[in-house]
């Protein structure tokens, strides 16, 4: 068993995407995710792999794009205005259906915002930030060894199923430090006969193309993938449950949110309020299945965001708008405090009795 480690978050991301096979690392330098660029710009040659400061993030993600498309495991990672000026790229690189990684540590917005952090990049990242039907698989860590661990996840998934994966986390899960325990296995090689990678005289040519002409084939192609995400739907939904065995209020929070709530929820429970928590680990796909269940168990919903409510929608949806979902929310790189968590639980009970 590996030994744990005290890392900060991004560097904790780095380290995995290296050990996960990852040897290509395009970016540009932004506050709060910086450090990913920079362990990467010190190991990379040491490793033999490439890290390459792009002239822009646009540049940064067409270099993910061609790496992806010779098959070979490649991440980016940015933070929020860096992550839009991506999306024309995530967009070619999903319509292509090619595997790579993104990661955005977010910081407040919109705009420049600021460099604390946030949680309010939900709805690009789970609705799709670029143009056309398309989804990434996002996954939302709450410490700093689900930094690691969802960053090997997100590769493997990527791989499995031919999609862009994104990592989702805050400036917060970047910067803080915790140990951390890295995987000493190498990763499973996975065979890639789509990948452009010359054909040696042995097979027909691959071509990696989002470029569609004839509307029908187009047509054609998206309902191919959108049956692929509906496995991704029916496999891949993760999430942790904590004190929802006889809860009667829940409360949904993803990353440092979650945390918080977490201590909330205990709060609650010795108040004599039955509250649980529900914290989604995949946000796309969103875990709607415990949702639905948790719609016929609790009275009352909870979203603690770091946003103005962007999830909320999401808890809205797959508990079919039967109970009543109410905001917990700190914005502009604020952290709701537990007090206010508890206080929001407490409101939550006395109007749903």
């Amino acid at each position: 068993m590996a030994e744990k480690v005290l890392m900060k978050g991004n560097e904790a991301i780095a380290e995995a995407a290296i050990k996960a096979g990852c040897r290509h690392y395009f970016g540009y330098p932004i506050t709060p995710q910086t450090e990913i660029a920079a362990y990467m710009a010190k190991r990379m040659p040491k490793i033999g792999g490439t890290f390459l400061q792009a002239e822009s993030e646009v540049a940064a993600i067409n270099m993910v794009y061609g790496v992806a498309g010779a098959g070979f495991r490649v991440m980016t990672s940015s933070s929020s205005p860096g992550v839009s000026l991506k999306q024309e790229g995530i967009s070619y690189i999903a319509g292509a259906d090619l595997p790579a990684l993104i990661v955005n540590v977010q910081r407040g917005g919109p705009g420049l915002g600021g460099i604390q952090p946030s949680q309010s990049d939900y709805f690009q990242a789970t609705k799709g930030g670029g143009h056309g039907d398309y989804h990434l698989i996002v996954l939302a860590p709450a410490s700093v060894q689900e930094m690691a661990d969802l960053t090997i996840k997100a590769f493997d998934l990527a791989d499995q199923y031919r999609v862009p994966a994104m990592l989702l986390a805050d400036g917060t899960m970047g910067q803080m430090m915790e140990p951390v325990e890295l995987p000493d296995l190498p990763p499973a090689e996975i065979e890639k006969p789509w990948a452009v990678r010359g054909t040696k005289g042995e097979r027909k040519h691959n071509i990696i193309n989002s470029l569609y002409l004839d509307p029908e084939l187009l047509e054609k192609t998206n309902f191919e993938r959108f049956e692929k995400y509906k496995v991704i739907e029916e496999k891949e939904a993760m999430y942790e449950s904590f004190m929802m065995e006889d809860a009667e209020y829940c409360v949904v929070a993803f990353g440092i949110a979650a945390r918080v709530s977490k201590n909330a929820v205990v709060a609650a429970r010795k108040k004599g309020i039955k509250v649980g928590l529900i914290r989604p680990i995949t946000l796309w796909p969103f875990p709607k299945k415990v949702m639905a269940e948790a719609a016929e168990q609790c009275k009352a919903f909870l979203s603690v965001e770091l946003s103005m409510g962007q999830m909320i929608e999401d808890i809205k949806l797959h508990t079919g708008c039967k109970k009543p979902v109410e905001l917990c929310c700190r914005t502009g790189g604020m952290i709701p405090a537990p007090e206010q968590v508890l206080g929001s639980i407490e409101k939550l009970a006395k109007e749903n009795q």
